[in-house]
């Protein structure tokens, strides 16, 4: 696998765009486009709220049907949650708009929404959002980066992530973009997904793979232990690159890694841009009796607003991992295990079999001082392991959200 720049237009047969429209912002793209010139199969993941947006609704029913689609629409600022049949009606007037643009059908075009809730879209901006989108529609990298920035929210920078492999002497490509940056919390996050790829492969085999990869990426990353009406994740392939993928298989196999490489980066992207954080804070949780203890363990630490105030702080204050560890639901011996740290190429152990080690203070702070951090619970117990990722809690993410509406 060969890591990318770039984002949706990566792979062939796809194009992007971006457009005011004036939804909500002023003086800001607030729509995108991506189009796919051939019929696509999709996947996808949802919210697992109860309360769910109307454009969750209608993706989970074109994802469900496992037709053919062309492309998806995704504006920001205004979420269209909790807006009743007349969302739904601006919605699907929304996926109508784009499809008269394209020349398909409605059902053709997923949706996704993100922004304020219980505030109803106009149908006048997504009119003018589709004509503008219609006309920047484009292939470049430049196009994709646009989209991927139209979509921000609270984000502070856009996510974009792309690899491609080889498979019988051709290229298979994988592009993704993402925003995501509050209300983020397994299972989903706040998060609008696309990730785009010209392999060609059954709707089934792909939705299988991007269920169990959502599981180990997506499902991995907490800012605020808020989990949002509007989580999509969407995968559209479109077979251009003239490669089949089959289970049993190299290109299978390389299919998966890239994939869960592109899933894995956007989701790292959204954890570090969580709102108000300085910090990028990985928890692995390592020798664990099996992969599904491991996943508990570690989210129960990324999830913790004590630890996530001691990173900020830059304080190596390990009792609270330990007591995250201990409140996570599941046993272990706590006289075994080990915590190390870990930032920039450098580690320190703070914890040695459930007790302090003999550690400096002054490079704990350094480390902790870093822009990434890694923690690392060994619970010597087994060989299974897995990794959360998360932020430290400032005092802007208050400030943020204090006055998120306005």
């Amino acid at each position: 696998m060969k890591k990318l720049n770039g984002g949706v237009t990566a792979a062939k047969g796809y194009m992007a765009a971006a457009a005011a429209a004036g939804i909500k912002y002023k003086g800001r793209t607030d729509m995108a486009l991506v189009y796919s010139r051939t019929p696509a199969v999709c996947a996808g993941a949802f919210t697992t709220n109860v309360v769910k947006a109307a454009p969750v609704y209608w993706d989970k029913e074109i994802v469900a049907k496992g037709n053919g689609v062309h492309a998806v629409v995704l504006n920001s600022g205004i979420a269209n949650a909790c807006t009743g049949k007349e969302g739904k009606e601006r919605n699907f007037y929304m996926a109508s708009e784009i499809a008269g643009q394209l020349g398909v059908k409605p059902e053709e075009v997923l949706t996704a929404s993100t922004g304020v809730i219980g505030v109803l879209m106009e149908k006048s901006p997504l009119s003018k959002g589709a004509e503008l989108l219609k006309k920047a529609l484009s292939d470049t990298e430049e196009a994709g980066t646009e989209a991927a920035e139209a979509i921000m929210t609270t984000d502070t920078v856009s996510k974009e992530a792309a690899a491609c492999f080889e498979a019988d002497g051709k290229t298979v490509t994988l592009g993704g973009m993402s925003k995501g940056s509050g209300m983020i919390h397994p299972n989903m996050a706040t998060m609008l997904s696309v990730t785009t790829t010209d392999a060609a492969i059954s709707a089934g085999d792909l939705q299988e793979l991007v269920s169990e990869i959502v599981s180990d990426t997506f499902n991995m990353i907490s800012v605020d232990r808020d989990t949002s009406t509007n989580d999509t994740y969407l995968v559209l392939a479109n077979g251009e690159s003239g490669v089949e993928i089959k289970k049993g298989t190299k290109a299978y196999e390389d299919f998966r890694e890239a994939l869960f490489y592109v899933s894995c980066e956007l989701a790292k992207k959204m954890a570090g841009d969580g709102e108000g954080c300085t910090k990028l804070l990985e928890v692995q949780v390592t020798h664990c009796q099996s992969k599904d203890k491991a996943k508990v363990l570690s989210k129960s630490v990324i999830t913790s607003n004590l630890v996530k105030t001691a990173v900020y702080g830059s304080d190596a204050n390990w009792g609270r991992i330990l007591c995250a560890l201990g409140y996570a639901g599941v046993d272990f011996h706590p006289d075994k295990v080990d915590v190390t740290i870990e930032a920039e190429g450098e580690e320190l152990m703070l914890v040695r079999d459930g007790a302090a080690a003999d550690y400096s203070e002054e490079k704990a702070t350094k480390l902790l001082s870093q822009k990434e951090v890694t923690v690392i619970c060994d619970m010597k117990e087994g060989e299974a392991s897995a990794t959360a990722w998360g932020c430290d809690l400032t005092y802007d993410y208050v400030k943020i959200n204090g006055d998120y509406r306005s």
